[in-house]
């Protein structure tokens, strides 16, 4: 009787040995992919809308979650998308830099994530501001001879 019951154990912890190691091993994770890193505003006026957006999209098989996105300095503004974002879906990490501010910029946004492939991902603007333009007087015509 010991010798039935020790190859019936014995076969059962085979066959549940042999049945894990065939078991396909899946890792669960999310991956963030940038359709681009860097914005260029080129020359813009003084006071122009100065907002634009990053598309990313869920390149893994586990749902996205945005921790943080954060700017570098108070002139920029980011707004992340939704949480959490579903395998293959997409999303924008909306940006808006004050062009009150004239001359040239160059400013980040960093974006961190529960992505496996890039937890953290720097996003960069970049363009001129022109000085504001200097309206005219709306009564000149004291200045015109007649």
């Amino acid at each position: 009787m010991r010798t039935l019951l020790t190859i019936v154990l014995s076969g059962s912890i085979a066959v549940t040995a042999n049945a894990q190691a065939d078991a396909p091993t899946r890792t669960e994770a999310a991956m963030i992919t940038f359709e681009t890193q860097l914005h260029d505003y080129g020359t813009i006026a003084h006071d122009a809308n100065g907002e634009c957006t990053f598309k990313y999209t869920n390149t893994g098989n586990a749902p996205l979650v945005i921790i943080g996105c954060k700017s570098s300095c108070g002139c920029v503004v980011p707004k992340c998308g939704p949480n959490p974002l579903l395998p293959g879906k997409s999303s924008v990490v909306w940006v808006k830099y004050d062009t009150k501010r004239s001359g040239p910029f160059t400013r980040s946004v960093t974006v961190e994530s529960n992505a496996t492939n890039t937890p953290v991902v720097v996003l960069r603007i970049k363009g001129h501001v022109l000085p504001p333009v200097e309206e005219m007087p709306s009564d000149t015509t004291h200045n015109i001879d007649h």
